[in-house]
């Protein structure tokens, strides 16, 4: 059996995509995973993925002595995920973007090991870019990303089979909410301050009509006892919630968003932008309102009368719903699978 090395980290967004692919290529390749000390060592050992920890660089947007010893640290990572390489001796690295699959990826190509790479975003991020030239293939969530990259290949997002098909009664039941139509609320990976404060502050109100299901990120959680409105730090079965949902408040990280427009869920994408972001999520909410397939609040228009309009338009906004139901977005795994096979068959 073939074996695949993941990497990508220092985010949920790189690590869940990576665990979704070794899910469903469970019974094809075996699969081990290389990364730093951070989140993808907590999710995968949560998953039980065999894990390799090897130390990356991040480069320091804006502050040029923070980073004068960056190619000294790049050059020990890259020896340092060499050995790891020697050891596993994969017949692949699948990279997820990210910083932490710089140093697996030069040292994979260094080995004659092919590399493979997904871009999330519409705008690639800094580590696929300075990887693609080294890559095989560049996988991407968007179809104009593709094209910016010599063998580029639009997949679509690689997403969890767990999501699809959940029973929402029993997800309902789960959570203790009642029957009521539930809005999701998803700040990101450590949740987002601006948007928790925003629905505490309009949930009294919203919660007389509707349900709220807040995932408020780690630590984030406060004492509350208004009727129907739920708080969870972090949910590894997605599914559940995305079951839950009859419209959405979010911010537009690529896999989350790919993922509610898969599920057919109406949502207000409230992106990450400004000196917090390189405009990723920005781009990503334009792509889709463009399409019809969402609605978009930019964060400095975030007031509470403005928000709770929104929502109660989101609900009732018919014609979103009819082109959800026509769009043609959906999970990427067999596509991107489908691929490696190819990369690998044409290896022999």
């Amino acid at each position: 059996m073939k074996k695949i090395m993941f990497c990508g980290g220092g985010s949920a967004g790189h690590v869940i995509p990576n665990i979704a692919l070794i899910e469903s290529t469970k019974n094809i390749f075996g699969s081990c995973y290389t990364g730093t000390n951070s989140i993808e060592k907590r999710i995968c050992a949560e998953n039980g993925v065999e894990f390799h920890e090897c130390a990356a660089v991040k480069l320091v947007r804006g502050k040029f002595f923070c980073n004068l010893a960056l190619p000294f640290k790049l050059f020990k990572s890259v020896k340092e995920a060499g050995v790891i390489l020697d050891k596993v001796k994969p017949d692949l690295v699948f990279c997820k973007g990210g910083y932490a699959c710089v140093p697996p990826a030069l040292a994979a190509k260094k080995r004659g090991i092919p590399v493979i790479t997904h871009e999330s975003d519409v705008s690639a991020g800094l580590a696929n870019k300075f990887i693609a030239k080294r890559c095989k293939k560049v996988f991407t969530s968007f179809p104009q990303t593709a094209k910016t990259f010599d063998c580029g290949i639009y997949t679509g997002t690689p997403m969890r089979a767990n999501i699809f098909n959940r029973d929402k009664a029993e997800a309902r039941k789960f959570f203790g909410l009642d029957m009521r139509p539930t809005i999701i609320v998803l700040g990101g990976g450590n949740g987002s301050q601006t948007i928790n404060s925003h629905i505490r502050t309009i949930a009294p109100k919203i919660c007389k009509d509707f349900n709220i299901l807040h995932v408020c990120g780690k630590g984030n959680t406060v004492g509350t006892n208004i009727y129907g409105y739920k708080q969870i730090e972090f949910e590894n079965d997605m599914g559940l919630v995305y079951a839950c949902a009859d419209a959405a408040v979010s911010r537009c990280g690529s896999n989350t968003a790919n993922e509610l427009i898969a599920l057919k869920i109406p949502a207000l994408f409230i992106p990450l932008e400004n000196k917090r972001s390189r405009g990723d999520q920005l781009k990503n909410a334009e792509y889709f309102y463009s399409l019809g397939l969402c609605k978009v609040l930019k964060e400095r228009d975030l007031k509470e009368e403005r928000l709770i309009a929104k929502i109660y338009k989101l609900i009732n906004d018919n014609e979103l719903k009819k082109a959800l139901d026509k769009s043609s977005v959906k999970c990427g795994n067999d596509k991107i699978i489908k691929e490696i096979i190819l990369t690998l068959q044409a290896q022999r």
